[in-house]
């Protein structure tokens, strides 16, 4: 199947304990070569396995049906038939359909369902009463009447089926007589009405064929640097240890790169510093929640860094810890040590680390392992420590051979977004492969240097493409110009926005646009790409029709004469000059911020400009500090922050409470922040409905690269704006001093100095006591005015990667206090 793929031109990979296979790397299945990287056999296939072994491959999203068909076409639709998946309600689903059945207000049912986290159905009272995002939601339950009990009464219900997004089922000509089997909507396919649960009980082999939207990324922008350069990049053959890509990973700049791009993520990589393809391993092996609550990720980084010296149970597990600074990471390696300590064989061991997985079988497990490691001649203390170890980290560790898989497509990203940043972009923004919006790729290619090149029915595609811009940023055809032999190149790529990122816009009806190319003028593209009138006036919004002439409003009147037209109303002839420009209607054209707005209510994306911008002197105005900036803030350090959200999660993290991870975009970079369940009353609410923020924290560091704002209040930025543009700084002061509202010193200037001019205009924000200082007062001295507040917030919480967050005091076993004082502050 693998080999069919290939010829397909589609991008495959294996994943999963199949990568230990040697035989597997060496039909090509699997890429790394597990004896290079010290992988088991016994994780992926023994002798005392009694279930089959997974094979798991990952091909381009895009592409997966495509697959699917060759498979069928390889076996015949007899024997192969894809997997169901029921669809549940949860409790938006939830939300909807009971409100419909109630006969409630359409808009009303979706503000209450939007309200909701993406949460179970059954959950819906309890989130009411526990969640304050959700308090004035709960302030109106009582009207809403049996609402709740019929949300909470459908949970987990059926209310739909699909088809499995990787499960095959091959089989050979009985499979029919075995399982009902039914067409999937729209593309016909051949679907098992059974689940994947209900086929391995069958016994029916299933292969997982999973689409992944980052191999799609990947075969798109290989493709655009061989169609606009003729270069051909064979990404399973780039150079393994290439400096350029791992500079990159080390800065933490992994925004769109594979498995790296998290703020969680991000904040592991810029502590531990990537140097070689292992060191992708371990880390995308610590970031998951096995080590994590086995508390492996702080030891690891203290020893790899020098910080801590290497420590093992016995100088017998030298060999299996060595590579992780005596930290256990991998599935592998508690296979190694079972097997060391208790001789049974690496097959068995691989049996009894499924087995710490059921608590039942701990305690036996537990006795055979301290009878068989005593018999071998362990002391009784080295027999305890290690198992430990064994229980705590053994049923919920990574395994390794998953962990290479990973760590190639990483690494292959990185090296493209190093290598070819516009290709790259092009890549994402086409197949959107990350937890990210696209207008956060689009600033961060901005701010890569990668020119933004606008919307264009004449050079734009259907996907986002590359195109050349010579160094006074004229276009040069979309192709490399022609250079003496010798000569340096000085190729500038730029990134040309896709037709298809237009609001409403069918595939059939942007690939037309593009088939096309290239229009004389307005008319020409009126009856050759026949698009539909809101689609054309979409299109002049953000000007892709500018090349025609005349301004965007005079397009908009054009278009709809033509609409008239075509409709034989009786719409006059076009206006034109010179045969190609439309001539001008006298229509004013649209300001900056409509152009933004357009760009934003059309692309979803500020591309033109980032949005921020427009609130940049207004931060300037409250000392907010940028992200630029904040790279060289201190530790304990309080500031204002501001930018668009660009992510909001809350996921399970090792003490249990509830803590909103969220990230801003502000133009110059991006602001990770957490806020911890002390500040969710001030903050839940604003944070989960606002899109524009301001957040005064205090900063976190952990390394040189490691850094985030640990939040304690928040407010809605386009609220203060439009304060400020009513009633002044001083209505924007009144409203951060309320309670809840940002402490003394808050506002003060980002690095801690003021000025006679415009520090004490700040300093007015943010008098002593939380109010508007009286005119000309002097700047209060930020470490002065914030320093009670300051330390109790920075010794809250010790952070970590997302899931590895816990209060000050809960730290090792040691029982040592984690407090974290701000410089000069009082102890």
């Amino acid at each position: 199947m693998v080999d069919d793929v290939r010829e397909m031109g589609i991008r495959v990979a294996a994943r999963g304990s199949g990568a230990g296979s040697l035989v597997n790397h060496l039909l090509g299945i699997a890429h790394a070569d597990p004896v290079e990287h010290g992988l088991l056999m016994e994780r992926f296939l023994s002798k005392r396995r009694f279930v089959l072994p997974d094979i798991d491959i990952d091909v381009e999203s895009a592409r997966r049906l495509e697959v699917y068909r060759r498979i069928i076409g390889r076996f015949g639709a007899e024997r192969v038939a894809t997997v169901a998946m029921p669809e549940t309600y949860r409790v938006r689903h939830a939300v909807r359909d009971v409100g419909a059945a109630l006969s409630m207000d359409p808009a009303e049912i979706d503000r209450v369902a939007k309200s909701f986290p993406h949460i179970r159905a059954r959950d819906a009272r309890a989130a009411l009463e526990e969640l304050p995002e959700l308090k004035a939601l709960a302030g109106e339950k009582e009207r809403y009447g049996r609402l709740w009990e019929l949300v909470e009464a459908l949970d987990a219900l059926p209310r739909g089926i699909a088809m499995h997004p990787c499960g095959v089922l091959l089989s050979d000509a009985s499979l029919l007589a075995r399982t009902p089997v039914v067409p999937t909507s729209g593309e016909g396919l051949p679907m098992s009405q059974f689940d994947k649960e209900d086929v391995e009980d069958l016994g029916l082999l299933k292969l997982d064929v999973l689409g992944v939207r980052m191999q799609s990324a990947m075969a798109h922008a290989v493709a655009e640097v061989e169609r606009a350069t003729g270069e051909r990049i064979d990404l399973d053959s780039v150079p393994p240890g290439d400096p350029a890509t791992y500079r990159l990973i080390r800065s933490a700049e992994t925004l769109g790169c594979f498995q790296i791009e998290s703020p969680g993520q991000r904040d592991l990589v810029g502590r531990l510093q990537p140097a070689d393809f292992h060191d992708l391993v371990v880390d995308i092996s610590l970031f998951r929640p096995g080590p994590v609550a086995a508390d492996m990720v702080r030891p690891f980084i203290e020893a790899r860094h020098g910080r801590a010296p290497v420590r093992y149970p016995h100088p017998d597990l030298r060999e299996p810890l060595e590579e992780t600074y005596g930290v256990v990471v991998f599935h592998e390696q508690i296979i190694h040590i079972v097997h060391l300590m208790t001789g049974c064989g690496r097959d068995e061991a691989d049996r009894v680390r499924r087995g710490l997985s059921d608590p039942e079988s701990q305690g036996r497990i537990k006795v055979w392992f301290a009878q068989r490691a005593a018999e071998r001649g362990y002391g009784a203390e080295t027999i305890q420590r290690t198992w430990e170890i064994v229980e705590a980290f053994g049923s919920y560790g990574f395994c390794k051979a998953h962990a290479v898989a990973f760590a190639v497509p990483t690494y292959q990203s990185a090296w493209l977004k190093a290598h070819h940043p516009a290709a790259f972009y092009a890549g994402l923004l086409t197949h959107d492969p990350g937890m990210y919006p696209k207008r956060l790729l689009l600033a961060d290619a901005r701010r890569r240097g990668v020119p933004i090149l606008p919307l264009d029915v004449n050079r734009s595609g259907v996907a986002h493409r590359i195109e050349l811009v010579s160094e006074n940023g004229e276009l040069e055809g979309g192709r490399a110009p022609k250079r003496a032999e010798g000569s340096a190149a000085t190729a500038r790529w730029g990134l040309r926005l896709a037709l298809s990122d237009v609001h409403g816009i069918s595939e059939a009806e942007a690939a037309r646009i593009a088939a096309g190319r290239p229009y004389a003028s307005l008319l020409d593209f009126w009856e050759r790409a026949r698009p539909s009138r809101p689609i054309a006036g979409r299109l002049a919004q953000v000007g892709a029709l500018d090349a025609f002439g005349a301004n965007r409003r005079d397009l908009q009147l054009h278009l709809t004469e033509l609409h008239r037209g075509a409709r034989g109303a009786g719409g006059g002839q076009l206006p034109l000059t010179g045969g190609r420009k439309t001539a001008a209607a006298g229509l004013p054209d649209l300001s900056d911020a409509e152009r933004l707005s357009a760009e934003l209510g059309v692309l979803s994306m500020d591309a033109s400009r980032n949005l921020m911008d427009d609130h940049r002197a207004f931060l300037d105005e409250l000392g907010v500090v940028s992200a630029r900036r904040l790279r060289e803030a201190r530790h304990g350090e309080t500031v204002l922050v501001a930018g668009a959200k660009a992510a909001t999660q809350t996921p399970p993290i090792r003490s249990g409470k509830r803590v909103i991870f969220s990230t801003l975009d502000d133009g110059t970079g991006l602001v990770d922040l957490a806020f911890f369940d002390d500040s969710h009353d001030a903050c839940a609410h604003t944070v989960f409905h606002s899109w524009l923020l301001l957040v005064r924290g205090v900063v976190q560091r952990r390394g040189p690269r490691s850094l985030s704002v640990v939040g304690a209040a928040a407010w809605n930025l386009a609220e203060l704006a439009e304060l400020r543009a009513e009633g002044g700084l001083e209505e924007v002061a009144a409203r951060l001093a309320r309670p809840g509202g940002p402490p003394q010193g808050a506002v003060a200037d980002g690095d801690g100095e003021s000025d006679d001019g415009e520090g004490a205009r700040r300093a007015r924000l943010a008098g002593s006591d939380g109010r508007p200082a009286p005119a000309g007062s002097a700047a209060p001295d930020p470490m002065d005015t914030a320093r009670g507040r300051r330390i109790r917030m920075s010794t809250g919480y010790e952070m970590h990667p997302w899931a590895d967050l816990r209060p000050a005091g809960e730290g090792p076993a040691s029982g040592r206090k984690l407090w974290h004082q701000s410089p000069g502050s009082a102890g």
